[in-house]
């Protein structure tokens, strides 16, 4: 970097919370700007947060909890973001954390001091655990490191080309799994859960707690109609379209599992894997691959665009990643789970 881009960043730096019903318009581009240089730097397989994505998020969250963030700026200069989200619903004795810095200012105390006012914000609001997630890079891991924070779990990322599927050995998969689940049948439930269908729906969201957490010193997280119907309208508000197909037994009319894919508007290429989860008097029917795969079928029709979907899973996790890789997800990037108790 050259003398004079140095000099267009010289000053000292203050730091505030943005407001999040109404952010100063700079601010905002700011933080965009920002969020898509570290992205550039360091996640370059992400996709790119818009200005409204991250207006949705202010106010909405990811799926109901809404984001706090706070700007360090040079001047008038976004220079640095912190991105809180503190749990209402269930495990509120934590924060979670997300810090980004412009790449031509990191190693100047900028992620220290924006890691200090997370930690202000969770006393004041009475938390104890802080939680952070970086990707794994020399330099990410080694900034956790100096916070104080612990490894507690390692999470994989995972895509899946969609126009480089093999329909043909899915089809042998497919058949197979749906000899094994002969007793059950596929509801397509595009957009927002039917009323009638809420209570079961909640009941299955619940079963992703089964889901291994590591050493992450967290509780199961606790659902509602409410909360569900509020990640409803963090969705439409993020710009993603949801589809949910779940498994219904013939006989009895009880829903027994479920998965979740939400297609990203602004990006309409790109799909994102939410839940997939099998209440567990219903396991050992290979429904989990059924689901999978219906799914597939079905956005071929509702999105014929799509050319990727994007998956988390726990690198503990062997049983979904079985079915993932069965499914032709592919590793593109790793991370970490951190945690630290504050005094």
């Amino acid at each position: 970097m050259g003398d004079r881009r140095r000099k267009a960043f010289d000053g000292p730096v203050d730091i505030s919370w943005l407001d999040r019903a109404d952010p100063d318009r700079r601010d905002l581009d700011g933080v965009a700007a920002i969020i898509e240089a570290s992205r550039e730097a360091d996640y370059p397989q992400e996709l790119a947060r818009t200005v409204p994505v991250l207006r949705a998020g202010l106010r909405h969250g990811w799926s109901s909890t809404p984001i706090h963030t706070a700007v360090a700026r040079q001047g008038h200069r976004v220079v640095g973001v912190l991105e809180m989200e503190l749990p209402a619903w269930d495990n509120t004795h934590t924060g979670n954390t997300e810090i980004n810095v412009d790449p031509l200012l990191r190693r100047r105390g900028i992620g220290t001091r924006l890691f200090a006012e997370a930690t202000d914000r969770m006393r004041r609001e009475n938390r104890t655990l802080i939680l952070a997630e970086s990707w794994d890079l020399p330099a990410s891991s080694g900034f956790c490191k100096a916070m104080g924070l612990e490894r507690a779990s390692e999470e994989i990322q995972r895509r899946q080309d969609v126009l480089a599927v093999d329909w043909d050995r899915l089809g042998v998969l497919y058949a197979g799994a749906e000899a094994k689940a002969a007793g059950y049948e596929l509801v397509r439930i595009p957009g927002d859960v039917p009323e009638d269908l809420m209570p079961a729906i909640v009941e299955l969201t619940a079963a992703i707690n089964d889901a291994p957490t590591d050493d992450l010193q967290i509780e199961d997280e606790k659902f509602s109609p409410e909360r569900l119907r509020a990640a409803e309208v963090a969705q439409v508000a993020a710009g993603r379209r949801q589809y949910r197909l779940v498994a219904r037994e013939r006989a009895t009319g009880v829903l027994a599992g479920h998965t979740v894919l939400a297609v990203d508007v602004d990006h309409p290429w790109h799909g994102w894997q939410y839940d997939t989860s099998v209440l567990r008097t219903h396991r050992g029917h290979r429904l989990g691959l059924l689901l999978k795969i219906g799914m597939m079928r079905w956005l071929q029709d509702a999105e014929p665009q799509l050319r990727a979907v994007n998956t988390w899973n726990a690198g503990s996790n062997d049983h979904m990643i079985a079915v993932n890789e069965l499914l032709g997800f592919r590793i593109v990037a790793s991370a970490t789970a951190w945690q630290r108790k504050l005094a």
